[in-house]
């Protein structure tokens, strides 16, 4: 396990508490890397024994691959093939981080968290997950009596906004979920990134928030102890009953609900979003018509925010 001696990352402590989670569970801290989800969906390729297998959005899965898959060149050491140990990657700094359709995210060393999360995964539908995971984190970092408006609130389908007493939100971290196949399994990679501290950071399009503006003090090393929990609790509450026990807790932190949105998608220009259904799909009210929006399809953005496809935050 590599431990950069620029931060203290304590990982022996959370090691010990999440192993009871996730048994064979290793944490590696890098300090620097282009991409933690990068890293390690690289590394499941060559565990499967097949370097230029794609990753794949959540829910487009192909045939499993059967029988055992042979050790290659590539396969790193010490590894065997077929190797399905879960593990949580954490980067100080990436030089590529990605979000979603491709966009590019700026990290900084210290101001930062970046870290990704892969083992094998095999729910009853996929749909929904980067929402649980989203609830997860900001349950964790924003716990508030039900009674109490939340200011951390989600926007659909993988960001953490910050609102503030003026109603708009900042961006405070992201989401990015892939899969790929190993062996006869396929592992989920799940990233998160958060920004931490305040970075320099220019033409960002729907603002910057950070963990230190309502957590004083507050580091990144601090950040991942606060949330590594509750993000593995809730992925594996997922993998046994999929989105239904996230939805309400969504619901209550659903940034667009009520709100006039934009998409992407040709035949859905805009409307207004209506809250989630039972799948996590978006609901979006069209000329009287309800329309719902999978996860993945389009991009979707509040008429009264800016455009997000310029960096708000850090993403594995």
């Amino acid at each position: 396990m590599q431990e950069p001696a620029s931060i203290s990352w304590h990982t022996e402590a959370l090691w010990s508490e999440l192993t009871t989670l996730l048994p064979g569970l290793s944490i590696e801290v890098l300090a620097r890397c282009e991409s933690t989800n990068t890293v390690l969906v690289e590394r499941a390729r060559r565990s499967g024994g097949s370097a230029d297998a794609p990753p794949s959005r959540p829910g487009e899965l192909e045939p499993p691959i059967s029988g055992p898959m042979p050790l290659t060149a590539s396969t790193p050491l010490g590894r065997r093939a077929g190797d399905t140990q879960p593990c949580l990657l954490v980067a100080e700094q990436q030089t590529r981080g990605r979000g979603r359709w491709g966009r590019s995210w700026q990290s900084s060393a210290g101001a930062s968290l970046t870290c990704s999360l892969a083992l094998p995964f095999a729910p009853p539908d996929w749909s929904g997950l980067s929402l649980a995971i989203g609830v997860a984190l900001a349950d964790a970092l924003d716990p508030r009596d039900e009674r109490d408006a939340p200011h951390l609130e989600l926007k659909w389908p993988n960001d953490l906004m910050w609102v503030d007493g003026s109603g708009q939100g900042r961006k405070l971290g992201g989401i990015l979920i892939e899969s790929v196949p190993v062996g006869a399994q396929r592992m989920a990679v799940i990233g998160v990134g958060l920004n931490v501290a305040e970075q320099p950071v220019s033409d960002l399009s729907n603002g910057f928030a950070c963990l230190q503006e309502f957590i004083p003090g507050i580091d990144a090393p601090g950040a991942l102890h606060r949330i590594a929990r509750p993000w593995i609790e809730a992925v594996l509450q997922f993998q046994q009953a999929g989105f239904a026990p996230f939805r309400a807790r969504f619901q209550r932190r659903d940034h667009l609900a009520g709100r006039a949105v934009t998409t992407t998608a040709e035949d859905l220009p805009g409307g207004v979003a209506e809250g989630i259904d039972a799948s996590g799909a978006l609901l979006v009210r069209v000329d009287g018509t309800l329309r719902s929006i999978s996860a993945g399809d389009v991009s979707v953005r509040p008429t009264d925010e800016a455009d997000g496809s310029v960096a708000a935050g850090p993403a594995p």
